[in-house]
């Protein structure tokens, strides 16, 4: 079985105001709604569960009636983790009660604030993650990637060919990444940025997603005039 996992835990601190970001309204609707309409347009996944931090939870709930109204067996809303992975581990653990956990089961991750994934992308991560078992969603830098490990001299230049900026979604075998997580000491867990590098502190294989230069996250208030913008062409297309 196939799960989106749709995480909406942030509370959006670099856009200012009094919600978290992916609550604000573009053209008409709260972004988070934009993305799940998204993943709900692909049959393949059969259920998708949103996560939110508890005091958004009924809220969240009002706005899938409100616009997605059928959406009712589809889309469960629960409760967040304090961190990203412990989020998605309360998807799995929500996924486990239902008692469809097993080898088979995926999941398809991705950020709230991303409604301009596409179709394509979204079928890629479930194929590759059948496939691999994990994969990542990504787009070739552009600019020279310039690493300071004091954070103050450069301290080295990677080839830029060979580098990728990393998007959502990134998709797993859920069990396999269950198993994998819980086997992580508490110092690995502290030093994790996203799921896929739990994969690949263990040496797992994580294939590549080509994503998209517009499947951008919404984090600075500048992100929501492009966003309204990006809106504007999808009705004129």
């Amino acid at each position: 079985m196939v799960y989106g996992v749709i995480l909406a835990g942030g509370i959006g601190s670099r856009m200012g105001g009094d919600k978290p970001k992916q609550y604000l309204t573009v053209k008409g609707k709260p972004i988070i709604i934009y993305t799940i309409e998204k993943f709900f347009a692909v049959p393949e996944l059969k259920k998708i569960i949103v996560l939110c931090p508890r005091q958004w939870v009924e809220h969240t709930k009002n706005l899938i009636e409100k616009h997605i109204a059928p959406a009712k067996e589809r889309i469960a809303v629960i409760e967040g983790g304090e961190t990203r992975n412990e989020t998605i581990m309360n998807a799995i653990d929500f996924i486990e009660k239902e008692g469809n956990l097993n080898d088979d089961t995926i999941i398809v991750t991705h950020d709230s604030v991303r409604p301009f994934v596409t179709n394509r992308i979204i079928e890629e991560n479930i194929q590759f993650a059948k496939e691999y078992g994990a994969c990542d969603t990504v787009v070739p830098a552009t600019d020279t990637i310039v690493e300071a490990q004091d954070n103050k001299v450069i301290s080295a230049i990677p080839d830029r060919s060979k580098m990728y900026q990393g998007q959502t979604p990134q998709s797993f075998n859920a069990l396999k990444l269950k198993n994998i997580y819980n086997a992580l000491t508490d110092e690995e867990k502290d030093i994790l940025t996203d799921a896929a590098k739990i994969f690949v502190m263990k040496g797992e294989k994580v294939a590549l997603v080509q994503g998209e230069t517009y499947n951008m996250k919404i984090t600075y208030p500048y992100d929501l005039r492009v966003a309204k913008s990006l809106l504007e062409d999808e009705e004129n297309d």
